[in-house]
């Protein structure tokens, strides 16, 4: 497992794992993905206050405190949207420092922990009072409460916002051969570890890419048509027998940190196949994708 470090110190696994679709319903099978998680040297497990509602991070804080005598690893959640937890539902935005510095304490309690290893703001608008979201996350340092923190964004104006006036440490957004957007702020980001969220893109970059195409996708997505993308996926996978390795190695190339969200131990077994795999692919390999995608840019919240 390869491993990049971040300005604060923090050392993240290539491969990270995603939590918010873990069944937390289920404590025997979730246990087992985090576990096998481990095994392979993933040691960054992402997660959010406002995933199934505060259960997400009660349930793997206490399945993840089972091996921290054996394992070192961090854990990254977010805060900033809030929500009913009997209601299951969310009721606002909010950013402020006063709610963020509560926040925390539920996240810490809920994660069985002293400290936050990289705490994200979930989100965010040019709108926002965005030095008092930055002097929260400070203050939270200072207190020893996070080592570190970051935001998840996809606007343009925020992140350049927070890239020039706060010390993040991360960014987390969308990213993979498809939706290749964030690509042209990457020049500017150089020093901040980007997360990237949906390698595969809703299953198109797997093996069953024609079916999650007819379901998920029906008009298209960005400014391909629904027939565009088919013509591109039967291209790919007439030439490569593992479109989700092909995305891995995209990311590998984008120096990214890869955020692989799993619903099932077999899911997560057959990515860390594939991502083992795309650790020896070259780069003739993944020249294909940037022949057959466009090369996108964000249309809103720009500059």
């Amino acid at each position: 497992m390869e491993y990049i470090e971040s300005k604060s110190g923090l050392t993240f696994s290539r491969m990270s794992l995603g939590c918010m679709n873990l069944p937390v319903e289920d404590d025997i099978k979730t246990e087992e993905i985090i576990e096998y998680a481990l095994s392979q040297n993933i040691n960054y497990f992402d997660t959010a206050d406002l995933y199934q509602y505060g259960e997400n991070e009660a349930v793997i804080g206490k399945i993840l405190n089972r091996y921290r005598s054996r394992y070192n690893f961090l854990t990254g959640t977010k805060v900033g949207n809030e929500f009913d937890k009997t209601l299951k539902k969310k009721i606002g935005w909010n950013p402020g420092r006063k709610y963020i510095k509560t926040q925390v304490k539920e996240s810490l309690r809920r994660l069985e922990i002293d400290h936050i290893d990289l705490y994200q703001l979930h989100g965010g608008t040019i709108e926002d009072d965005k030095e008092e979201t930055v002097l929260a996350f400070e203050e939270l340092k200072s207190e020893g409460l996070i080592r570190s923190y970051g935001i998840s964004s996809i606007r343009p104006n925020v992140i350049d916002f927070y890239n020039k006036n706060s010390n993040i440490d991360t960014l987390m957004l969308q990213l993979n051969p498809l939706d290749n957007r964030p690509v042209e702020l990457l020049e500017d980001l150089k020093d901040i570890v980007i997360l990237a969220r949906g390698p595969l893109m809703q299953g198109l970059f797997t093996g069953r890419h024609e079916a999650h195409l007819k379901e998920k996708f029906p008009d298209g997505i960005l400014n391909y048509s629904q027939m565009d993308l088919h013509g591109i996926f039967d291209t790919l996978a007439r030439q490569h027998d593992d479109l989700t390795a092909l995305s891995f190695k995209y990311l590998i190339d984008k120096g990214a940190v890869i955020v692989n969200g799993v619903s099932s131990l077999k899911q997560l077994e057959d990515n860390m196949d594939s991502f083992k795999k795309a650790a020896s692919m070259t780069n003739e390999d993944s020249r294909l994708l940037d022949e057959l995608f466009k090369k996108e840019k964000y249309e809103d919240h720009r500059l």
